[in-house]
């Protein structure tokens, strides 16, 4: 019995995640309230090198959204179609910052229905004051001493304090 035949709306929401953006929070908690389920699903991509290990964001999604039942936060590799489809999913979540971001999720969304009809691909705006935030620029911020109170949790940023302390020889 799949979600579609229940009436279940479960949503899978793909990313890096690395690391997690005030951004991100805003549209999975806004998406936990329109869908019954909502799976944060962490691509493992060999081809980039990640600032925080798959095992690290996984650990720090997991702590911001302990509080909302319906938030789980899980890992795929390969295509995400094929992961919607194990997972029973019939909503794909995507974010959309700018009108730059929009040609490639289009295609994205495209060839996702096109393997796969029975997904949707929403789209959701983050909160406008996330509209310019990527977890590239907390990085580059947060490496050149920058302050990123307001554009991430704070799990993120004692996570971020700790890997760079780690990095300069320096352990808590």
């Amino acid at each position: 019995m799949t979600s579609a035949s229940t009436g279940r709306r479960i949503a899978v929401y793909p990313g890096s995640f690395d690391p997690l953006t005030n951004g991100h929070v805003d549209i999975i908690v806004r998406g936990s309230r329109l869908f019954d389920r909502i799976i944060v699903a962490l691509l493992v991509n060999a081809d980039k090198a990640p600032l925080f290990t798959l095992a690290e964001r996984v650990e720090i999604a997991r702590e911001v959204f302990a509080s909302y039942p319906n938030v789980e936060v899980d890992t795929f590799d390969g295509l995400l179609i094929d992961y919607v489809r194990r997972r029973e999913a019939n909503v794909i979540v995507r974010g959309l910052r700018a009108i730059s971001d929009f040609e490639y999720e289009l295609q994205m969304a495209l060839m996702n229905r096109r393997l796969n009809p029975e997904a949707e691909t929403v789209f959701m705006m983050p909160a406008e004051q996330y509209t310019y935030l990527s977890s590239r620029l907390v990085k580059e911020v947060f490496a050149l001493g920058g302050t990123i109170s307001g554009l991430v949790p704070d799990t993120v940023k004692a996570h971020l304090r700790r890997k760079h302390e780690t990095k300069a020889g320096v352990r808590i």
